[in-house]
């Protein structure tokens, strides 16, 4: 069933919600780790799954924390349709270098998404510190499929990651459906792994190349 978190009114709700959360709190940098983005963004994970459950209402069914301990993400929770939803927090620092974040691998999202009722949720919050005060400017609070292969790639951990390929741009299309994101996942994993193996080929030959000319050398 569809879930009623990403209709727009619904979803801009949440997402000024944990962006108003966050910028009423008190200032939680020290001058210590105000340039550290890990201490920020762990702080600000902290904050959203203390206070996510209140920021949801009535939206959600079932919230629990042991959902999170089985989940493959940070936060995860039913809403009032029976959907379960599993949200992974992304933080990113204006004014910081170029990143490209994981978001899931490849082989666990086309399992857990083998049920109409899973949702793989990204939510990214965007802040700049002043001193110790840090105040978030944007928050995006979407299932993955909303998110544009074009702002998206996979990267070579495991049987691949789907990565955001630089967290400074995020494109957005609400009215993407699941069959035709999917299937443009598996396109682009199925382009993904030939090249791996071309990799993987020519590092072969090269230690191929560096065993013979070990066999070649003296034993000394």
């Amino acid at each position: 069933m569809k879930s009623p978190l990403f209709e727009p009114k619904t979803r801009e709700g949440i997402e000024r919600g944990v962006r108003d959360l966050l910028n009423k709190q008190a200032d939680f940098l020290s001058e210590a780790t105000s340039d550290s983005t890990r201490a920020t963004g762990d702080a600000i994970q902290s904050i959203i799954e203390d206070h996510f459950a209140e920021i949801l209402g009535d939206l959600v069914g079932e919230y629990s924390a042991s959902f999170a301990r089985r989940a493959m993400a940070d936060l995860a929770f039913k809403d009032r349709a029976n959907n379960y939803c599993v949200v992974d927090v992304k933080t990113h620092r204006d004014g910081t270098a170029f990143n490209m974040p994981n978001l899931t691998s490849v082989d666990r999202l086309a399992r857990f998404y083998e049920d109409d009722s899973n949702y793989f949720v990204m939510l990214m919050v965007k802040y700049v510190v002043a001193k110790t005060k840090v105040t978030v400017q944007h928050v995006h609070c979407v299932p993955i499929e909303h998110l544009k292969w074009g702002c998206l790639t996979i990267g070579a951990l495991g049987t691949g990651q789907i990565q955001i390929a630089d967290s400074k741009r995020i494109e957005i299309d609400p009215r993407q459906k699941r069959r035709a994101w999917m299937l443009e996942f598996c396109d682009t994993v199925l382009a993904f792994y030939p090249r791996e193996i071309a990799k993987i080929t020519k590092r072969i030959g090269k230690f191929e190349r560096v065993r013979e000319f070990w066999l070649s050398r003296p034993d000394v």
